[in-house]
């Protein structure tokens, strides 16, 4: 039976236009490497983002989950380590909402690390001539709350999942942000 893995980016937010992590993960091709590729755009929304990926993951049964996002302030792809246990927006969602100092879940770890082979997708990207870096935080907006809450449902389940930013379209294209991704899930081929 063919694998498959459910890749997600995220609608604009913060007055921008476009959402350079969509704009990559769009142009991913519905099958990659014998794969098949399950592309998904998320709501910038505490909770709600996390919940459309759960759901989906729970309809489509992927071999892997892979979340992207944008981060304003880095010119290269990174692969995270760790999700936090923490919502802290410095802006409101899409949804209007801020939490400030917040556990996403209550009780529940500090930080949860990364299901995907990150060390082995930043080396592949930069033997590429692609801009990269490992990252050890996701920040403490929707990108952490999905990254933090997917990974812990998808331990339960027993398939690797994590999160990878991209920079801005104006620092990366999309195209090329598309290719770095390509070559991340060709790094989880070699996992699962």
């Amino acid at each position: 039976m063919a694998k498959s893995v459910l890749v997600t980016g995220f609608e604009p937010f913060g007055g921008e236009a476009v959402n350079a992590s969509w704009e990559a993960v769009r142009r991913l091709p519905e099958q990659l490497d014998g794969w098949t590729v399950h592309r998904a755009c998320l709501p910038v929304v505490f909770g709600g983002a996390a919940e459309t990926v759960l759901r989906l993951a729970g309809e489509l049964r992927p071999d892997a989950v892979v979340c992207t996002g944008v981060a304003g302030g880095r010119s290269a792809i990174t692969p995270e380590m760790i999700a936090v246990n923490l919502c802290d927006a410095r802006i409101p969602d899409n949804a209007g909402t801020q939490p400030r100092w917040q556990p996403i879940a209550p009780g529940g770890p500090d930080g949860l690390f990364s299901g995907l082979p990150v060390r082995e997708m930043a080396a592949a990207l930069r033997a590429a001539g692609l801009p990269a870096a490992l990252s050890w935080s996701a920040g403490s907006y929707v990108c952490n709350d999905v990254f933090y809450r997917t990974v812990r449902r998808c331990r339960e389940w027993g398939i690797p999942c994590g999160f990878i930013h991209v920079p801005p379209v104006t620092a990366l294209p999309a195209e090329e942000g598309a290719r770095g991704l390509a070559l991340c899930l060709s790094c989880l081929w070699a996992e699962c």
